[in-house]
């Protein structure tokens, strides 16, 4: 394909522009913004917003444009503006010579034909360092004709359904300004990520849609969460092995199963939960408010120096929970002694949190008799009950294999 010269006008000019070809084999119209920016315009590379057409290789083809330019200045941004763009499974793989920018400013349509389901990602991005992803725009995962081959409660060896958007090894990154709806798994999965940034996103799914986690972190640290809705039918957030130095903040959950440590346990590999921040996050009509959950007869594991504070709960069914039983398929049981299990939990404290408990154990510290919970701080707790059995007033607590101390008031009455 022949190289051509572009003519654009601009503040009433007329620039000249080289346009470079790439590996692609593709044209690209780079439109300037500024100094310090270079666009690359999705539609420019072949997409077409009618809601139907696989605009995958259209996006690729504008991602490598943009990768591969050497911009000294500023930033490269892959521009898709409004319209229904339908995407087939992609991932945009770096290292890139510049900063990227994905502005999304219309609607990307994950594909409904059952065919094209299963994977692990929908949209992929990994090895790339200082990327933003901005614009105001959707990500719709069109779940709703997935989640009817969701059988791994009854299946082992179920398929994969796909996250909508997966960060791997991506560092310096920002998401924001961005709706997350109807994801046939996970919204959003990042696992080896560094110094990452999510802030003003919005994720929604039914509340009995399955597996749709809202955020997922894995083998990641120096993340920050805030100012964000999340209301899906799972975790809202859940910090799974690695998870180091999160830091969460007026996070609205609901409806939901919480935010969540865990599980751990189930790999051999020795797993890690350490320096977790849960601060001025509100809870509406969840399963759980915040929980750490670990596999009964695990391998050896840790968590360690979590915090959870200024929480506002509102008909939680269990606001508060240390559960060492924990299995996926099954519903949480009490007994007086836990089955053994490797992960030790050390240094954890919830600390103001007020509301209503629609189940009368507002708290449930249940730890292992092998490995008993260490250092568990419990402090100006204000707990109602406001569910439907009659003959019940108040909420109560439960500990097992507990050791720490009470601080300030506790309602319900503490069990350290």
């Amino acid at each position: 394909m022949a190289s051509f010269l572009s003519f654009v006008v601009l503040a009433g000019g007329l620039f000249f522009l080289s346009l470079h070809m790439f590996a692609v084999s593709a044209q690209f119209y780079v439109e300037s913004s500024s100094p310090a920016k270079k666009i690359f315009n999705v539609l420019s590379s072949g997409a077409n917003p009618d809601g139907k057409t696989d605009n995958s290789e259209a996006f690729k083809k504008a991602f490598y444009a943009a990768c591969q330019w050497i911009n000294l200045k500023g930033q490269n941004v892959v521009l898709i503006p409004s319209g229904n763009f339908m995407v087939n499974h992609v991932s945009f793989v770096g290292p890139c010579k510049s900063p990227i920018v994905f502005s999304l400013q219309g609607v990307l349509k994950a594909p409904s034909n059952p065919a094209l389901f299963f994977s692990d990602t929908w949209i992929g991005f990994r090895y790339i360092n200082g990327l933003v992803i901005e614009g105001g725009g959707t990500i719709d995962g069109q779940g709703a004709f997935a989640w009817p081959y969701n059988d791994c409660k009854r299946n082992p060896k179920c398929k994969t359904l796909p996250a909508s958007l997966r960060f791997d090894f991506v560092n310096n990154g920002k998401l924001q300004n961005l709706r997350s709806i109807n994801s046939k798994n996970v919204h959003l999965t990042l696992f080896a990520c560094h110094n990452f940034d999510i802030t003003n996103v919005k994720l929604t799914a039914p509340n009995d849609s399955p597996n749709t986690d809202g955020i997922k972190i894995g083998a990641s640290t120096n993340i920050k969460i805030s100012h964000s809705i999340i209301g899906t039918g799972d975790d809202c957030i859940a910090m799974i092995s690695g998870s180091e130095n999160i830091d969460i903040f007026d996070v609205l959950c609901g409806p939901g199963h919480g935010i969540s440590i865990g599980s751990l346990g189930n790999n051999i590999e020795k797993e890690f939960v350490k320096g977790i921040n849960v601060r001025n996050c509100t809870f509406i009509s969840t399963q759980n408010g915040v929980r750490i959950k670990t596999r009964p007869s695990s391998f050896p594991s840790f968590v360690s120096n979590v915090s959870f504070s200024g929480i506002t709960m509102k008909d939680v069914n269990n606001p508060l929970i240390i559960d060492q039983q924990y299995s996926p398929n099954a519903e949480w049981f009490y007994q007086e002694k836990l089955n053994a299990g490797g992960v030790m939990i050390n240094n954890v404290k919830f600390e103001d949190i007020r509301g209503t408990s629609t189940s009368e154990i507002a708290i449930k510290l249940h730890c292992s008799a092998e490995f008993p919970c260490q250092n568990v701080k419990l402090g100006n707790i204000n707990l109602a009950y406001t569910g439907s059995t009659r003959n019940i007033k108040q909420t109560t607590s439960s500990c097992v294999n507990v050791k720490g101390q009470p601080f300030g008031r506790i309602q319900p009455p503490g069990c350290l």
